[in-house]
């Protein structure tokens, strides 16, 4: 059986880590470099750094920085925002990310999915996807959670799998920092319908809410304010979810 991974995000925001609730109200949470060190330290299985508001501003994700954060590791990297092209997707690997995801761009071009697989290989492209239910359906959001595009998330996965990303990176907007446990019925809806790996993200608040969303299917959870402000460590979390049968890595 393979391992389920717990992976940490690192939302970067003026080249410091920000966390805000359902997109918003964004406090600092201290410096990329030194909390990417600390966690791999602990045991995390991989760090996700996003660029959040590339998309928004129309530029490129901060090279610079990706290549400090990743120096200093070990585990996998993976890096996002604001990318536009395979060209770039390739020039952050170079840089020394282990694998890329995408978002708004590959929602306004979908080609894009398959583009970026086709030069840096199925299994290092992931697309993310932030989505709220909207009564009917799971609607996507783009642009760092700003603009509605009245697509159905399940469906785009779907269409996404097929044009070569190799891994899903699912965001409740609802669910996201409220720490009231991740959307199951998202993250349900999501396996039951593709057959590449998913990442449950958005509301994860006590070590509960991981077993739930590994006992539900995810391939890994996905992590930040509860470690970023200290309500667990991801050493004591592994621990936690290994005395309840959950195959982790060891810290």
């Amino acid at each position: 059986m393979l391992a389920k991974r717990i992976v940490v995000a690192l939302d970067i925001k003026d080249r410091r880590v920000v966390k805000g609730v359902r997109f918003e109200n964004m406090r600092d949470a201290g410096d990329p470099v030194e909390l990417a060190s600390r966690y791999e330290n602990e045991g995390a299985d991989e760090i996700v750094f996003l660029d959040i508001s590339a998309s928004r501003e129309n530029r490129g994700t901060i090279k610079e920085l990706a290549r400090d954060v990743s120096s200093s590791l070990f585990i996998p990297f993976t890096v996002g925002g604001g990318i536009r092209t395979a060209t770039e997707a390739r020039e952050l690997i170079r840089n020394g990310a282990d694998k890329i995801f995408i978002n708004t761009a590959a929602v306004e071009r979908k080609e894009l999915v398959r583009e970026i697989s086709d030069v840096v290989g199925s299994s290092n492209t992931v697309v993310a996807i932030d989505c709220k239910f909207n009564g009917r359906h799971y609607e996507i959001y783009s642009h760092g959670g700003k603009i509605p595009r009245n697509m159905d998330a399940i469906a785009w996965a779907r269409e996404a799998q097929n044009l070569g990303a190799g891994e899903l990176l699912i965001t409740s907007m609802d669910a996201d920092g409220t720490e009231n446990g991740y959307d199951l019925d998202l993250i349900t809806g999501m396996i039951e319908k593709v057959s590449i790996p998913v990442i449950a993200s958005g509301g994860a608040g006590t070590p509960e809410h991981f077993l739930e969303v590994f006992q539900a299917g995810a391939d890994a959870a996905l992590g930040a304010s509860v470690f970023h402000y200290g309500k667990f460590s991801v050493s004591d979390l592994k621990k936690y979810l290994e005395r309840r049968g959950i195959v982790v890595r060891k810290p």
